[in-house]
């Protein structure tokens, strides 16, 4: 039986306005090497077969080609160009892909992605179309209404993360749509199309890195659960 293509289109169009860093957030260094060639080698153990797709701004790609010269990364990736929105980045990846097959979109700076939740997720997105990771929220939470607020169940809510997996020809109908802002994630986009999505048991150190304080924290897991 011929195996069923594999897309994972990694978004990576940050700017490092909130690390404070004139480096954009991707391209800092977690033991030696780039956050994103960390994320990208990570679905590569997963599948080498994986079709890998990077969205980059187009102000990015040139430092990027010499990052990979650098560190003699050379695992096959295309290059989307990043748009003003996620919403866009995701949609110019999209239109790298094939009709058919299984994709999953996932954060670059995530690079503490291993292959179990990988699997996972493809295999969710193939039996019920769309898989999304969670973990459960451990601190109080309370919902803002105005100038007041009031306590709510942390039971009945999830912390959403990535990689987001769906069937191919599923988050292209969905990605017809109009922008609008709710569209935070793939999960919004999908289910704002009609379809429904399902939950999958995501990962405590799967953490988006995007403040020193993450950066510092990745650190700490890194000792622990070491990136390749």
């Amino acid at each position: 039986m011929k195996k069923e293509l594999r897309y994972a289109i990694i978004v990576a169009g940050g700017k490092g306005i909130r690390m404070g860093s004139a480096v954009p957030k991707q391209f800092l260094l977690l033991s030696g090497k780039p956050l994103l060639m960390h994320t990208l080698q990570a679905f590569y153990q997963a599948d080498p077969e994986i079709n890998l797709i990077i969205v980059l701004p187009e102000s990015q790609q040139g430092y990027w080609n010499e990052l990979c010269i650098k560190y003699d990364f050379k695992l096959p990736c295309q290059i989307a160009d990043g748009g003003d929105t996620r919403f866009e980045s995701v949609k110019n990846g999209l239109a790298l892909t094939g009709k058919e097959g299984l994709v999953a979109v996932h954060d670059g700076v995530r690079p503490f992605i291993n292959t179990d939740l990988i699997e996972r997720c493809y295999a969710t997105a193939k039996k019920n179309g769309a898989a999304v990771p969670v973990t459960q929220l451990t601190e109080s939470i309370r919902k803002m209404d105005g100038e007041t607020s009031f306590s709510v169940r942390r039971e009945t809510y999830c912390s959403v993360q990535t990689p987001q997996a769906f069937r191919m020809e599923l988050l292209k109908k969905a990605y017809l749509q109009s922008y609008q802002e709710r569209f935070t994630d793939d999960a919004s986009v999908v289910e704002a199309a009609g379809y429904q999505v399902e939950l999958v048991e995501g990962l405590p150190d799967n953490i988006k890195i995007t403040t020193t304080l993450d950066l510092l924290m990745a650190e700490q897991i890194n000792k622990f659960n070491p990136v390749k």
